[in-house]
């Protein structure tokens, strides 16, 4: 107990009290929790925890004494109650160390228990711990292939730079052909804005002929619009013409289909009365034809054609 650095007992026994009053008081805290606090190691942590609850359960006991010759000498009766009252109080305190020896067994075997409870935990933060160094390790080789990697794509780099600079050395001189070019334009732009001061001269010479020309030119569209005017009444007339025209060419056709239909009436009547005129024809040639035989039989005279009647 005496190796244990004092800076690390005072550091345990303060977390320890910290984490003992935020519980109010109820519950000693875990080794665990103080050793996380305190980042102290767990057998310095452990060994200190055992001193600071034997201080928190530790009750002074009442020893008895011998009643002092002069107190029975004075108070004899008084005495011998006082000494009976003196005992039940040093068998109350008695009771209470045996009670106190008890919660600190008590207290130790929760100790050990927690102890456990701690190393096995450490245990587990051990091997998380070993597993996150291989993990960091693997990253470590993927890291060194990308560094080569980086290496290659920075010589790549590198002389594209280099290919850059002359690039650059070509833009240069190309910049200062242009701009000579550019002043060359900046001539070309003068001369061109000395042109068009005179061409706007002359426009200004223009739009005073444009404005004559503009005043003939309403002055005939007056002239036009009058015109179009007096087109309009006679094409006005000569629709109405047209409409009447048309009105009277329609009833030339109804009168003209009347007349066809009259007359293919009458031409049926002309058929039907051919029909009965040349069956009246056959009618009489058959009673004709008996007569002139007998007529004919004696002198067989020559017949003369005998004309139809009409």
């Amino acid at each position: 107990m005496d190796s244990i650095n004092p800076d690390t007992r005072a550091r345990i026994i303060a977390a320890a009290d910290q984490l003992y009053e935020a519980a109010g008081r109820a519950t000693f805290p875990a080794v665990g929790d103080v050793r996380r606090i305190a980042k102290a190691d767990m057998n310095t942590t452990s060994a200190v925890m055992k001193e600071w609850r034997r201080m928190q359960t530790a009750t002074p006991a009442a020893v008895a004494v011998a009643i002092p010759e002069r107190v029975q000498q004075a108070q004899q009766v008084a005495l011998a109650a006082l000494w009976s009252e003196a005992q039940e109080l040093a068998n109350e305190a008695l009771k209470a160390a045996q009670q106190a020896w008890e919660a600190e067994r008590a207290e130790a075997d929760a100790l050990r228990a927690e102890l456990s409870q701690a190393f096995e935990s450490q245990a587990g933060e051990l091997a998380t711990a070993q597993s996150r160094v291989a993990e960091l390790e693997a990253a470590l080789t993927g890291v060194s292939a990308e560094l080569d990697d980086v290496r290659g794509t920075l010589a790549q780099v590198q002389e594209q730079a280099h290919t850059a600079e002359a690039r650059a050395v070509e833009i240069e001189r190309r910049a200062g052909e242009l701009r000579a070019e550019l002043d060359r334009a900046h001539i070309e732009a003068d001369r061109l804005r000395t042109e068009a001061t005179e061409q706007k001269q002359h426009a200004q010479a223009l739009a005073g002929e444009l404005a004559t020309t503009k005043a003939k030119a309403e002055a005939t569209e007056q002239a036009h619009q009058e015109q179009r005017k007096t087109a309009a009444e006679e094409a006005q007339r000569t629709a109405e013409r047209m409409a009447k025209a048309e009105a009277d060419r329609e009833e030339a056709r109804r009168d003209a289909a009347k007349a066809r239909e009259e007359a293919a009436r009458l031409a049926g009547k002309l058929d039907a009365l051919t029909e009965q005129n040349a069956a009246l024809l056959a009618a009489m040639k058959a009673t004709e034809a008996p007569q002139a035989s007998a007529e004919a039989a004696p002198a067989k005279p020559a017949r003369t054609p005998r004309k139809p009647a009409e």
